[in-house]
This record gives C-alpha cells, structure tokens and sequence, in this order.
C-alpha cells in the first residue's frame, strides 16, 4: 500500500530554467565549477555552494543557513517561484543513448519506516547526519530519490496521454541531454494515480539511501504537528524496467605479494581463465568477470562447482568477486575504505580500466556484469545488502529542476 502525495513545487521560471538546474555538485570538476561560479549568476550551485572567504573556519550549521539565505535570495529576485496549487509533476530525461520518464512526487517516511519502500544499501552514520542537517536548517530538498515501481500499463498508458501534451518545461544541457517537465495539478487526477500507488505493495530505492534515512532522522525530531513536509520524502518514481543499471569495475594497486603466476594459479582453483591477449574483454553473463593484468584481457567463468548459493546475496557477481577474490587472494576486507582499491563505473569504456593499469598506479583491474533490477528486489526483499559500488544507476536528476521545501 504504497502512499504518494502531491506538492507545491518551487521552480525557475520557464526563460531561466536551462540557466538554473545543474547536476549534482560533486560531478563538477574544479575548473568547470569555478566557471559555472564565475559566469553563470543563475545557476543554482551558487545555492548549493554560497562563497565564504575562509570556508574552512565556517561551521557546518552557519553554511547550512547560509544556502537557506541563498535560496531564499533567489526566491525573491523572482528566479524561483511556487507553484499555487499542490502537483504530481512527470520528467522525462532523453540522453544519447536512453529515455527516462517518471513521476515526481512525494512518498511516506512511514512507509519508509514500515518496509514498504524497501533498501538494499548500507549507509554511513556520519554521512546521514551531515544530510540531515544540511536539509534541516537549510530547509529545502532539490534532489529526489530515485525509486521504482513494478511495471504498469495503466501508469505507462496515463504517462504516455500527459506527455502528448505541451511541456511546461523544456531544455537542453551542455550534455546534450533534453528535459521535459509536466504539471498534473487536477485533484482528480491526483486521486485517481494515488489509488492506482495504493494497489502497489511496495516501492523500491534504487539510488538515495543516505538521502532517505536522512529524512527519517528529520521527521523523528519534527516536534510541529502542523509540518507535514517533514513527513514526505521528495522522489522519482519509475518503472522498474525503464531504469539503466551500470556495473563498477574494480581497479587493484598491488596483487598483494603474489607474482602474476602464482596469483593466476590461486585464481583457477574457484574460476576457468581464458587469455584473451590484448582483444579488449566485456562479460556477457552472470557470473562471468572480465580482468586486465600485465597487458592481457582475461576472460574468468566461475566454476560450476562453485555455483552453490544460500542466498541472493551470495549469487551476486561483485559478492562473488569479494568472496572469491578480492578478500582471500588481494586480502581487502573494506570494500569501501581500503585505499588499495577503487573504482570505476560501466559507463567508461573498458579500455579506461586497461589505461589506468597501463600508466602504473594499478598493477590489475576487473570488469564485471552489471547486476539487474530481479536483483536488488530479492536483497531487498529478503532485507540484505548489496557490497559497496555494486550499481550504479540511471537516470540522474538535476538540482534545482524541482524544489521540496521543507
């Protein structure tokens, strides 16, 4: 019974909207932050990032204010405005290579609560803190949480009928991708979608975790009955199938003393390893991996011995890997900490993993198959969670498209 309500959305106007929304802040490198700063008094990564002269003396709560006061300086040069009446909103993303369409609205932290909209990552205390203020005193949330629902004709049939429409919004960015944005703002309407949500059993996060508990932590300390906001999460709902899963390849600095030929032997006790020389190497299936070392593609098939899983965790390629691999051979235990490994998403091309190795600061890398949406609804299902950088997952949204004030 999965809960979604509509909202007054604050957003550009429509001559300043290509002007405005920006991609998350940590996608910038420097130079083109600095340039977007310099030259662009619209963007809204001037919210996102108010300019202080010693940033470093200035604490988390006084800068977290100070993006308040930003936002608001915006609101009232009339770059933001909000909207009259509450909204279900739909977005539809085209890149070069995929169309994304879904429904912006607000879903229930008591689902959240419940095991309605379901998890399947680990989250970092100290990240989710830093979160919750940051949306606490700033009082604003402009990045929505991506979530999928299972796949809908009469939602899909409903979405294809609004978007013939006239877009309210309608832009292009400097990644050559194209935005639409429609208001559904007939009460009707909204009802009727909110009954289709309530036959849903059950929502599930695909990118956000941090972001969602986060909100949990700020409608536990809401002590005015009367702030309902606080109650809401702001998310993009999208069907299940129309979601873009990219695996992250592992790049390793060191074999952890083993020569290249002893390290190869430890492999084939748990894999059968095929040299593929320098013909560049993707796997095509579950369970199989990719690896680059020495100058050489590698193609490692897990043996069919091996193929015995107790749970959806353990039939996961990167778990695999982790068990297989990374932990009892390279002896990293902290997916996530340990500054031996890193990595990089499928949306580079295989031949960067060979370039990095190539240059010297890695000695091997390994590709793998990117895991799908059965899979991460089966951890969630069964409350376990994925290894850290096991997805990554598109569509993107852009910061200050929607505003959810809070």
């Amino acid at each position: 019974m999965a809960k979604i309500v509509p909202f007054k959305a604050v957003r550009p106007t429509r001559d300043k909207v290509c002007l405005v929304t920006c991609r998350s802040y940590e996608e910038y490198v420097n130079a083109e932050l600095a340039a977007q700063l310099d030259f662009n008094p619209l963007s809204f990564l001037h919210i996102l990032k108010p300019a202080y002269t010693n940033q470093e003396s200035v604490s988390f709560e006084k800068r977290y204010r100070q993006v308040h006061q930003k936002y608001e300086d915006f609101k009232n040069e009339i770059i933001l405005v909000k909207d009259k009446k509450p909204a279900i909103y739909i977005h539809k993303i085209v890149t070069k290579t995929h169309s994304f369409t879904g429904i912006i609205a607000g879903t229930s932290v008591a689902d959240y609560c419940n095991n309605i909209i379901k998890k399947h990552e680990d989250i970092i205390a100290f990240r989710v803190r830093l979160l919750k203020d940051y949306m606490k005193y700033s009082e604003f949330n402009t990045e929505p949480v991506l979530m999928t629902y299972p796949d809908n004709k009469t939602i899909e049939n409903w979405i294809f009928n609004c978007t013939q429409k006239l877009a309210d919004f309608e832009f292009s960015t400097t990644k050559k991708e194209i935005h639409y944005l429609w208001k559904i703002e007939d009460a009707l309407e909204i009802n009727w979608l909110q009954n289709i949500f309530e036959k849903t059993d059950n929502l599930y996060i695909a990118d956000g975790h941090h972001r969602t508990e986060a909100l949990r932590l700020l409608s536990e300390e809401n002590d005015d009955p009367k702030n309902t906001a606080k109650n809401h999460i702001l998310s993009y709902l999208i069907s299940e199938n129309n979601v873009k899963i990219y695996e992250f390849n592992r790049l390793v600095k060191d074999l952890n003393g083993f020569s290249k030929e002893d390290f190869i032997k430890e492999l084939e006790k748990n894999f059968i390893l095929e040299n593929k020389f320098q013909q560049p190497f993707q796997p095509s299936q579950k369970h199989q991996f990719g690896m680059y070392l020495d100058n050489a593609f590698y193609s490692l098939i897990l043996r069919k011995e091996n193929e015995v899983f107790k749970t959806a965790l353990d039939s996961l390629d990167t778990q695999i890997l982790y068990k297989k691999v990374l932990l009892p051979i390279l002896a990293i235990k902290d997916l996530r900490n340990d500054e031996r490994i890193e990595y990089l998403s499928g949306k580079q091309s295989v031949l960067e993993v060979k370039n990095k190795i190539d240059q010297g600061e890695f000695e091997i890398g390994f590709i793998l198959f990117p895991s799908n949406i059965g899979e991460i609804k089966a951890l969630a299902d069964a409350n376990l969670i994925m290894p850290p950088k096991s997805t990554y997952i598109e569509p993107k949204f852009r910061s200050g498209l929607i505003v959810y004030e809070l």
